[in-house]
């Protein structure tokens, strides 16, 4: 069993986008039990809510239900259970480095890393945007989940 979790700054835009469309992935593709991912924030100001309105119905429209995802912070303990721990961006990168203790940060990387042929590096905040960033993050995540589990069904 791998187990990635995804890190955004609040775990309700962006991380939230990457988890739900993996969810979806492994159980269209016969991985689970093999693959689990969650997600979290830098940040707990938004810990128990559901992810923002704007990212749940882009993403419903193309057919990923992020209904039962709820925010919480990154904690001590997922940097020991995880396998993989993916920022969003390099700020949620270098907050996780500075938290991380040193022997997990080998575990430490950036979610687009794993789209292949993008020049984008960061899945950029949409949360102070139009729609159109929304449709952007989506469109990263997709990228970014579909390189992930390629790699990850290898190794499993």
């Amino acid at each position: 069993m791998k187990r990635v979790l995804f890190v955004c700054t609040g775990n309700i835009c962006r991380s939230p986008t990457a988890d739900g469309i993996a969810r979806h992935v492994i159980a269209t593709s016969g991985l689970e039990g093999l693959i689990e991912v969650d997600s979290a924030g830098i940040q707990g100001y938004h810990a128990g809510e559901a992810p923002d309105p704007r990212t749940c119905k882009v993403a419903a429209q193309r057919g990923y239900d992020l209904s039962d995802l709820r925010a919480r912070k990154i904690e001590l303990r997922d940097y020991q259970q995880f396998d993989l721990i993916l920022a969003m961006d390099r700020g949620h990168l270098d907050v996780m480095m500075r938290n991380c203790p040193e022997v997990y940060r080998s575990k430490l990387g950036l979610f687009l890393d794993f789209a292949d042929d993008l020049p984008e590096e960061e899945v950029p905040d949409p949360y102070y945007g139009g729609p159109a960033g929304f449709d952007l993050v989506l469109d990263l995540c997709e990228r970014g989940v579909e390189g992930l589990l390629s790699r990850l069904s290898c190794e499993v």
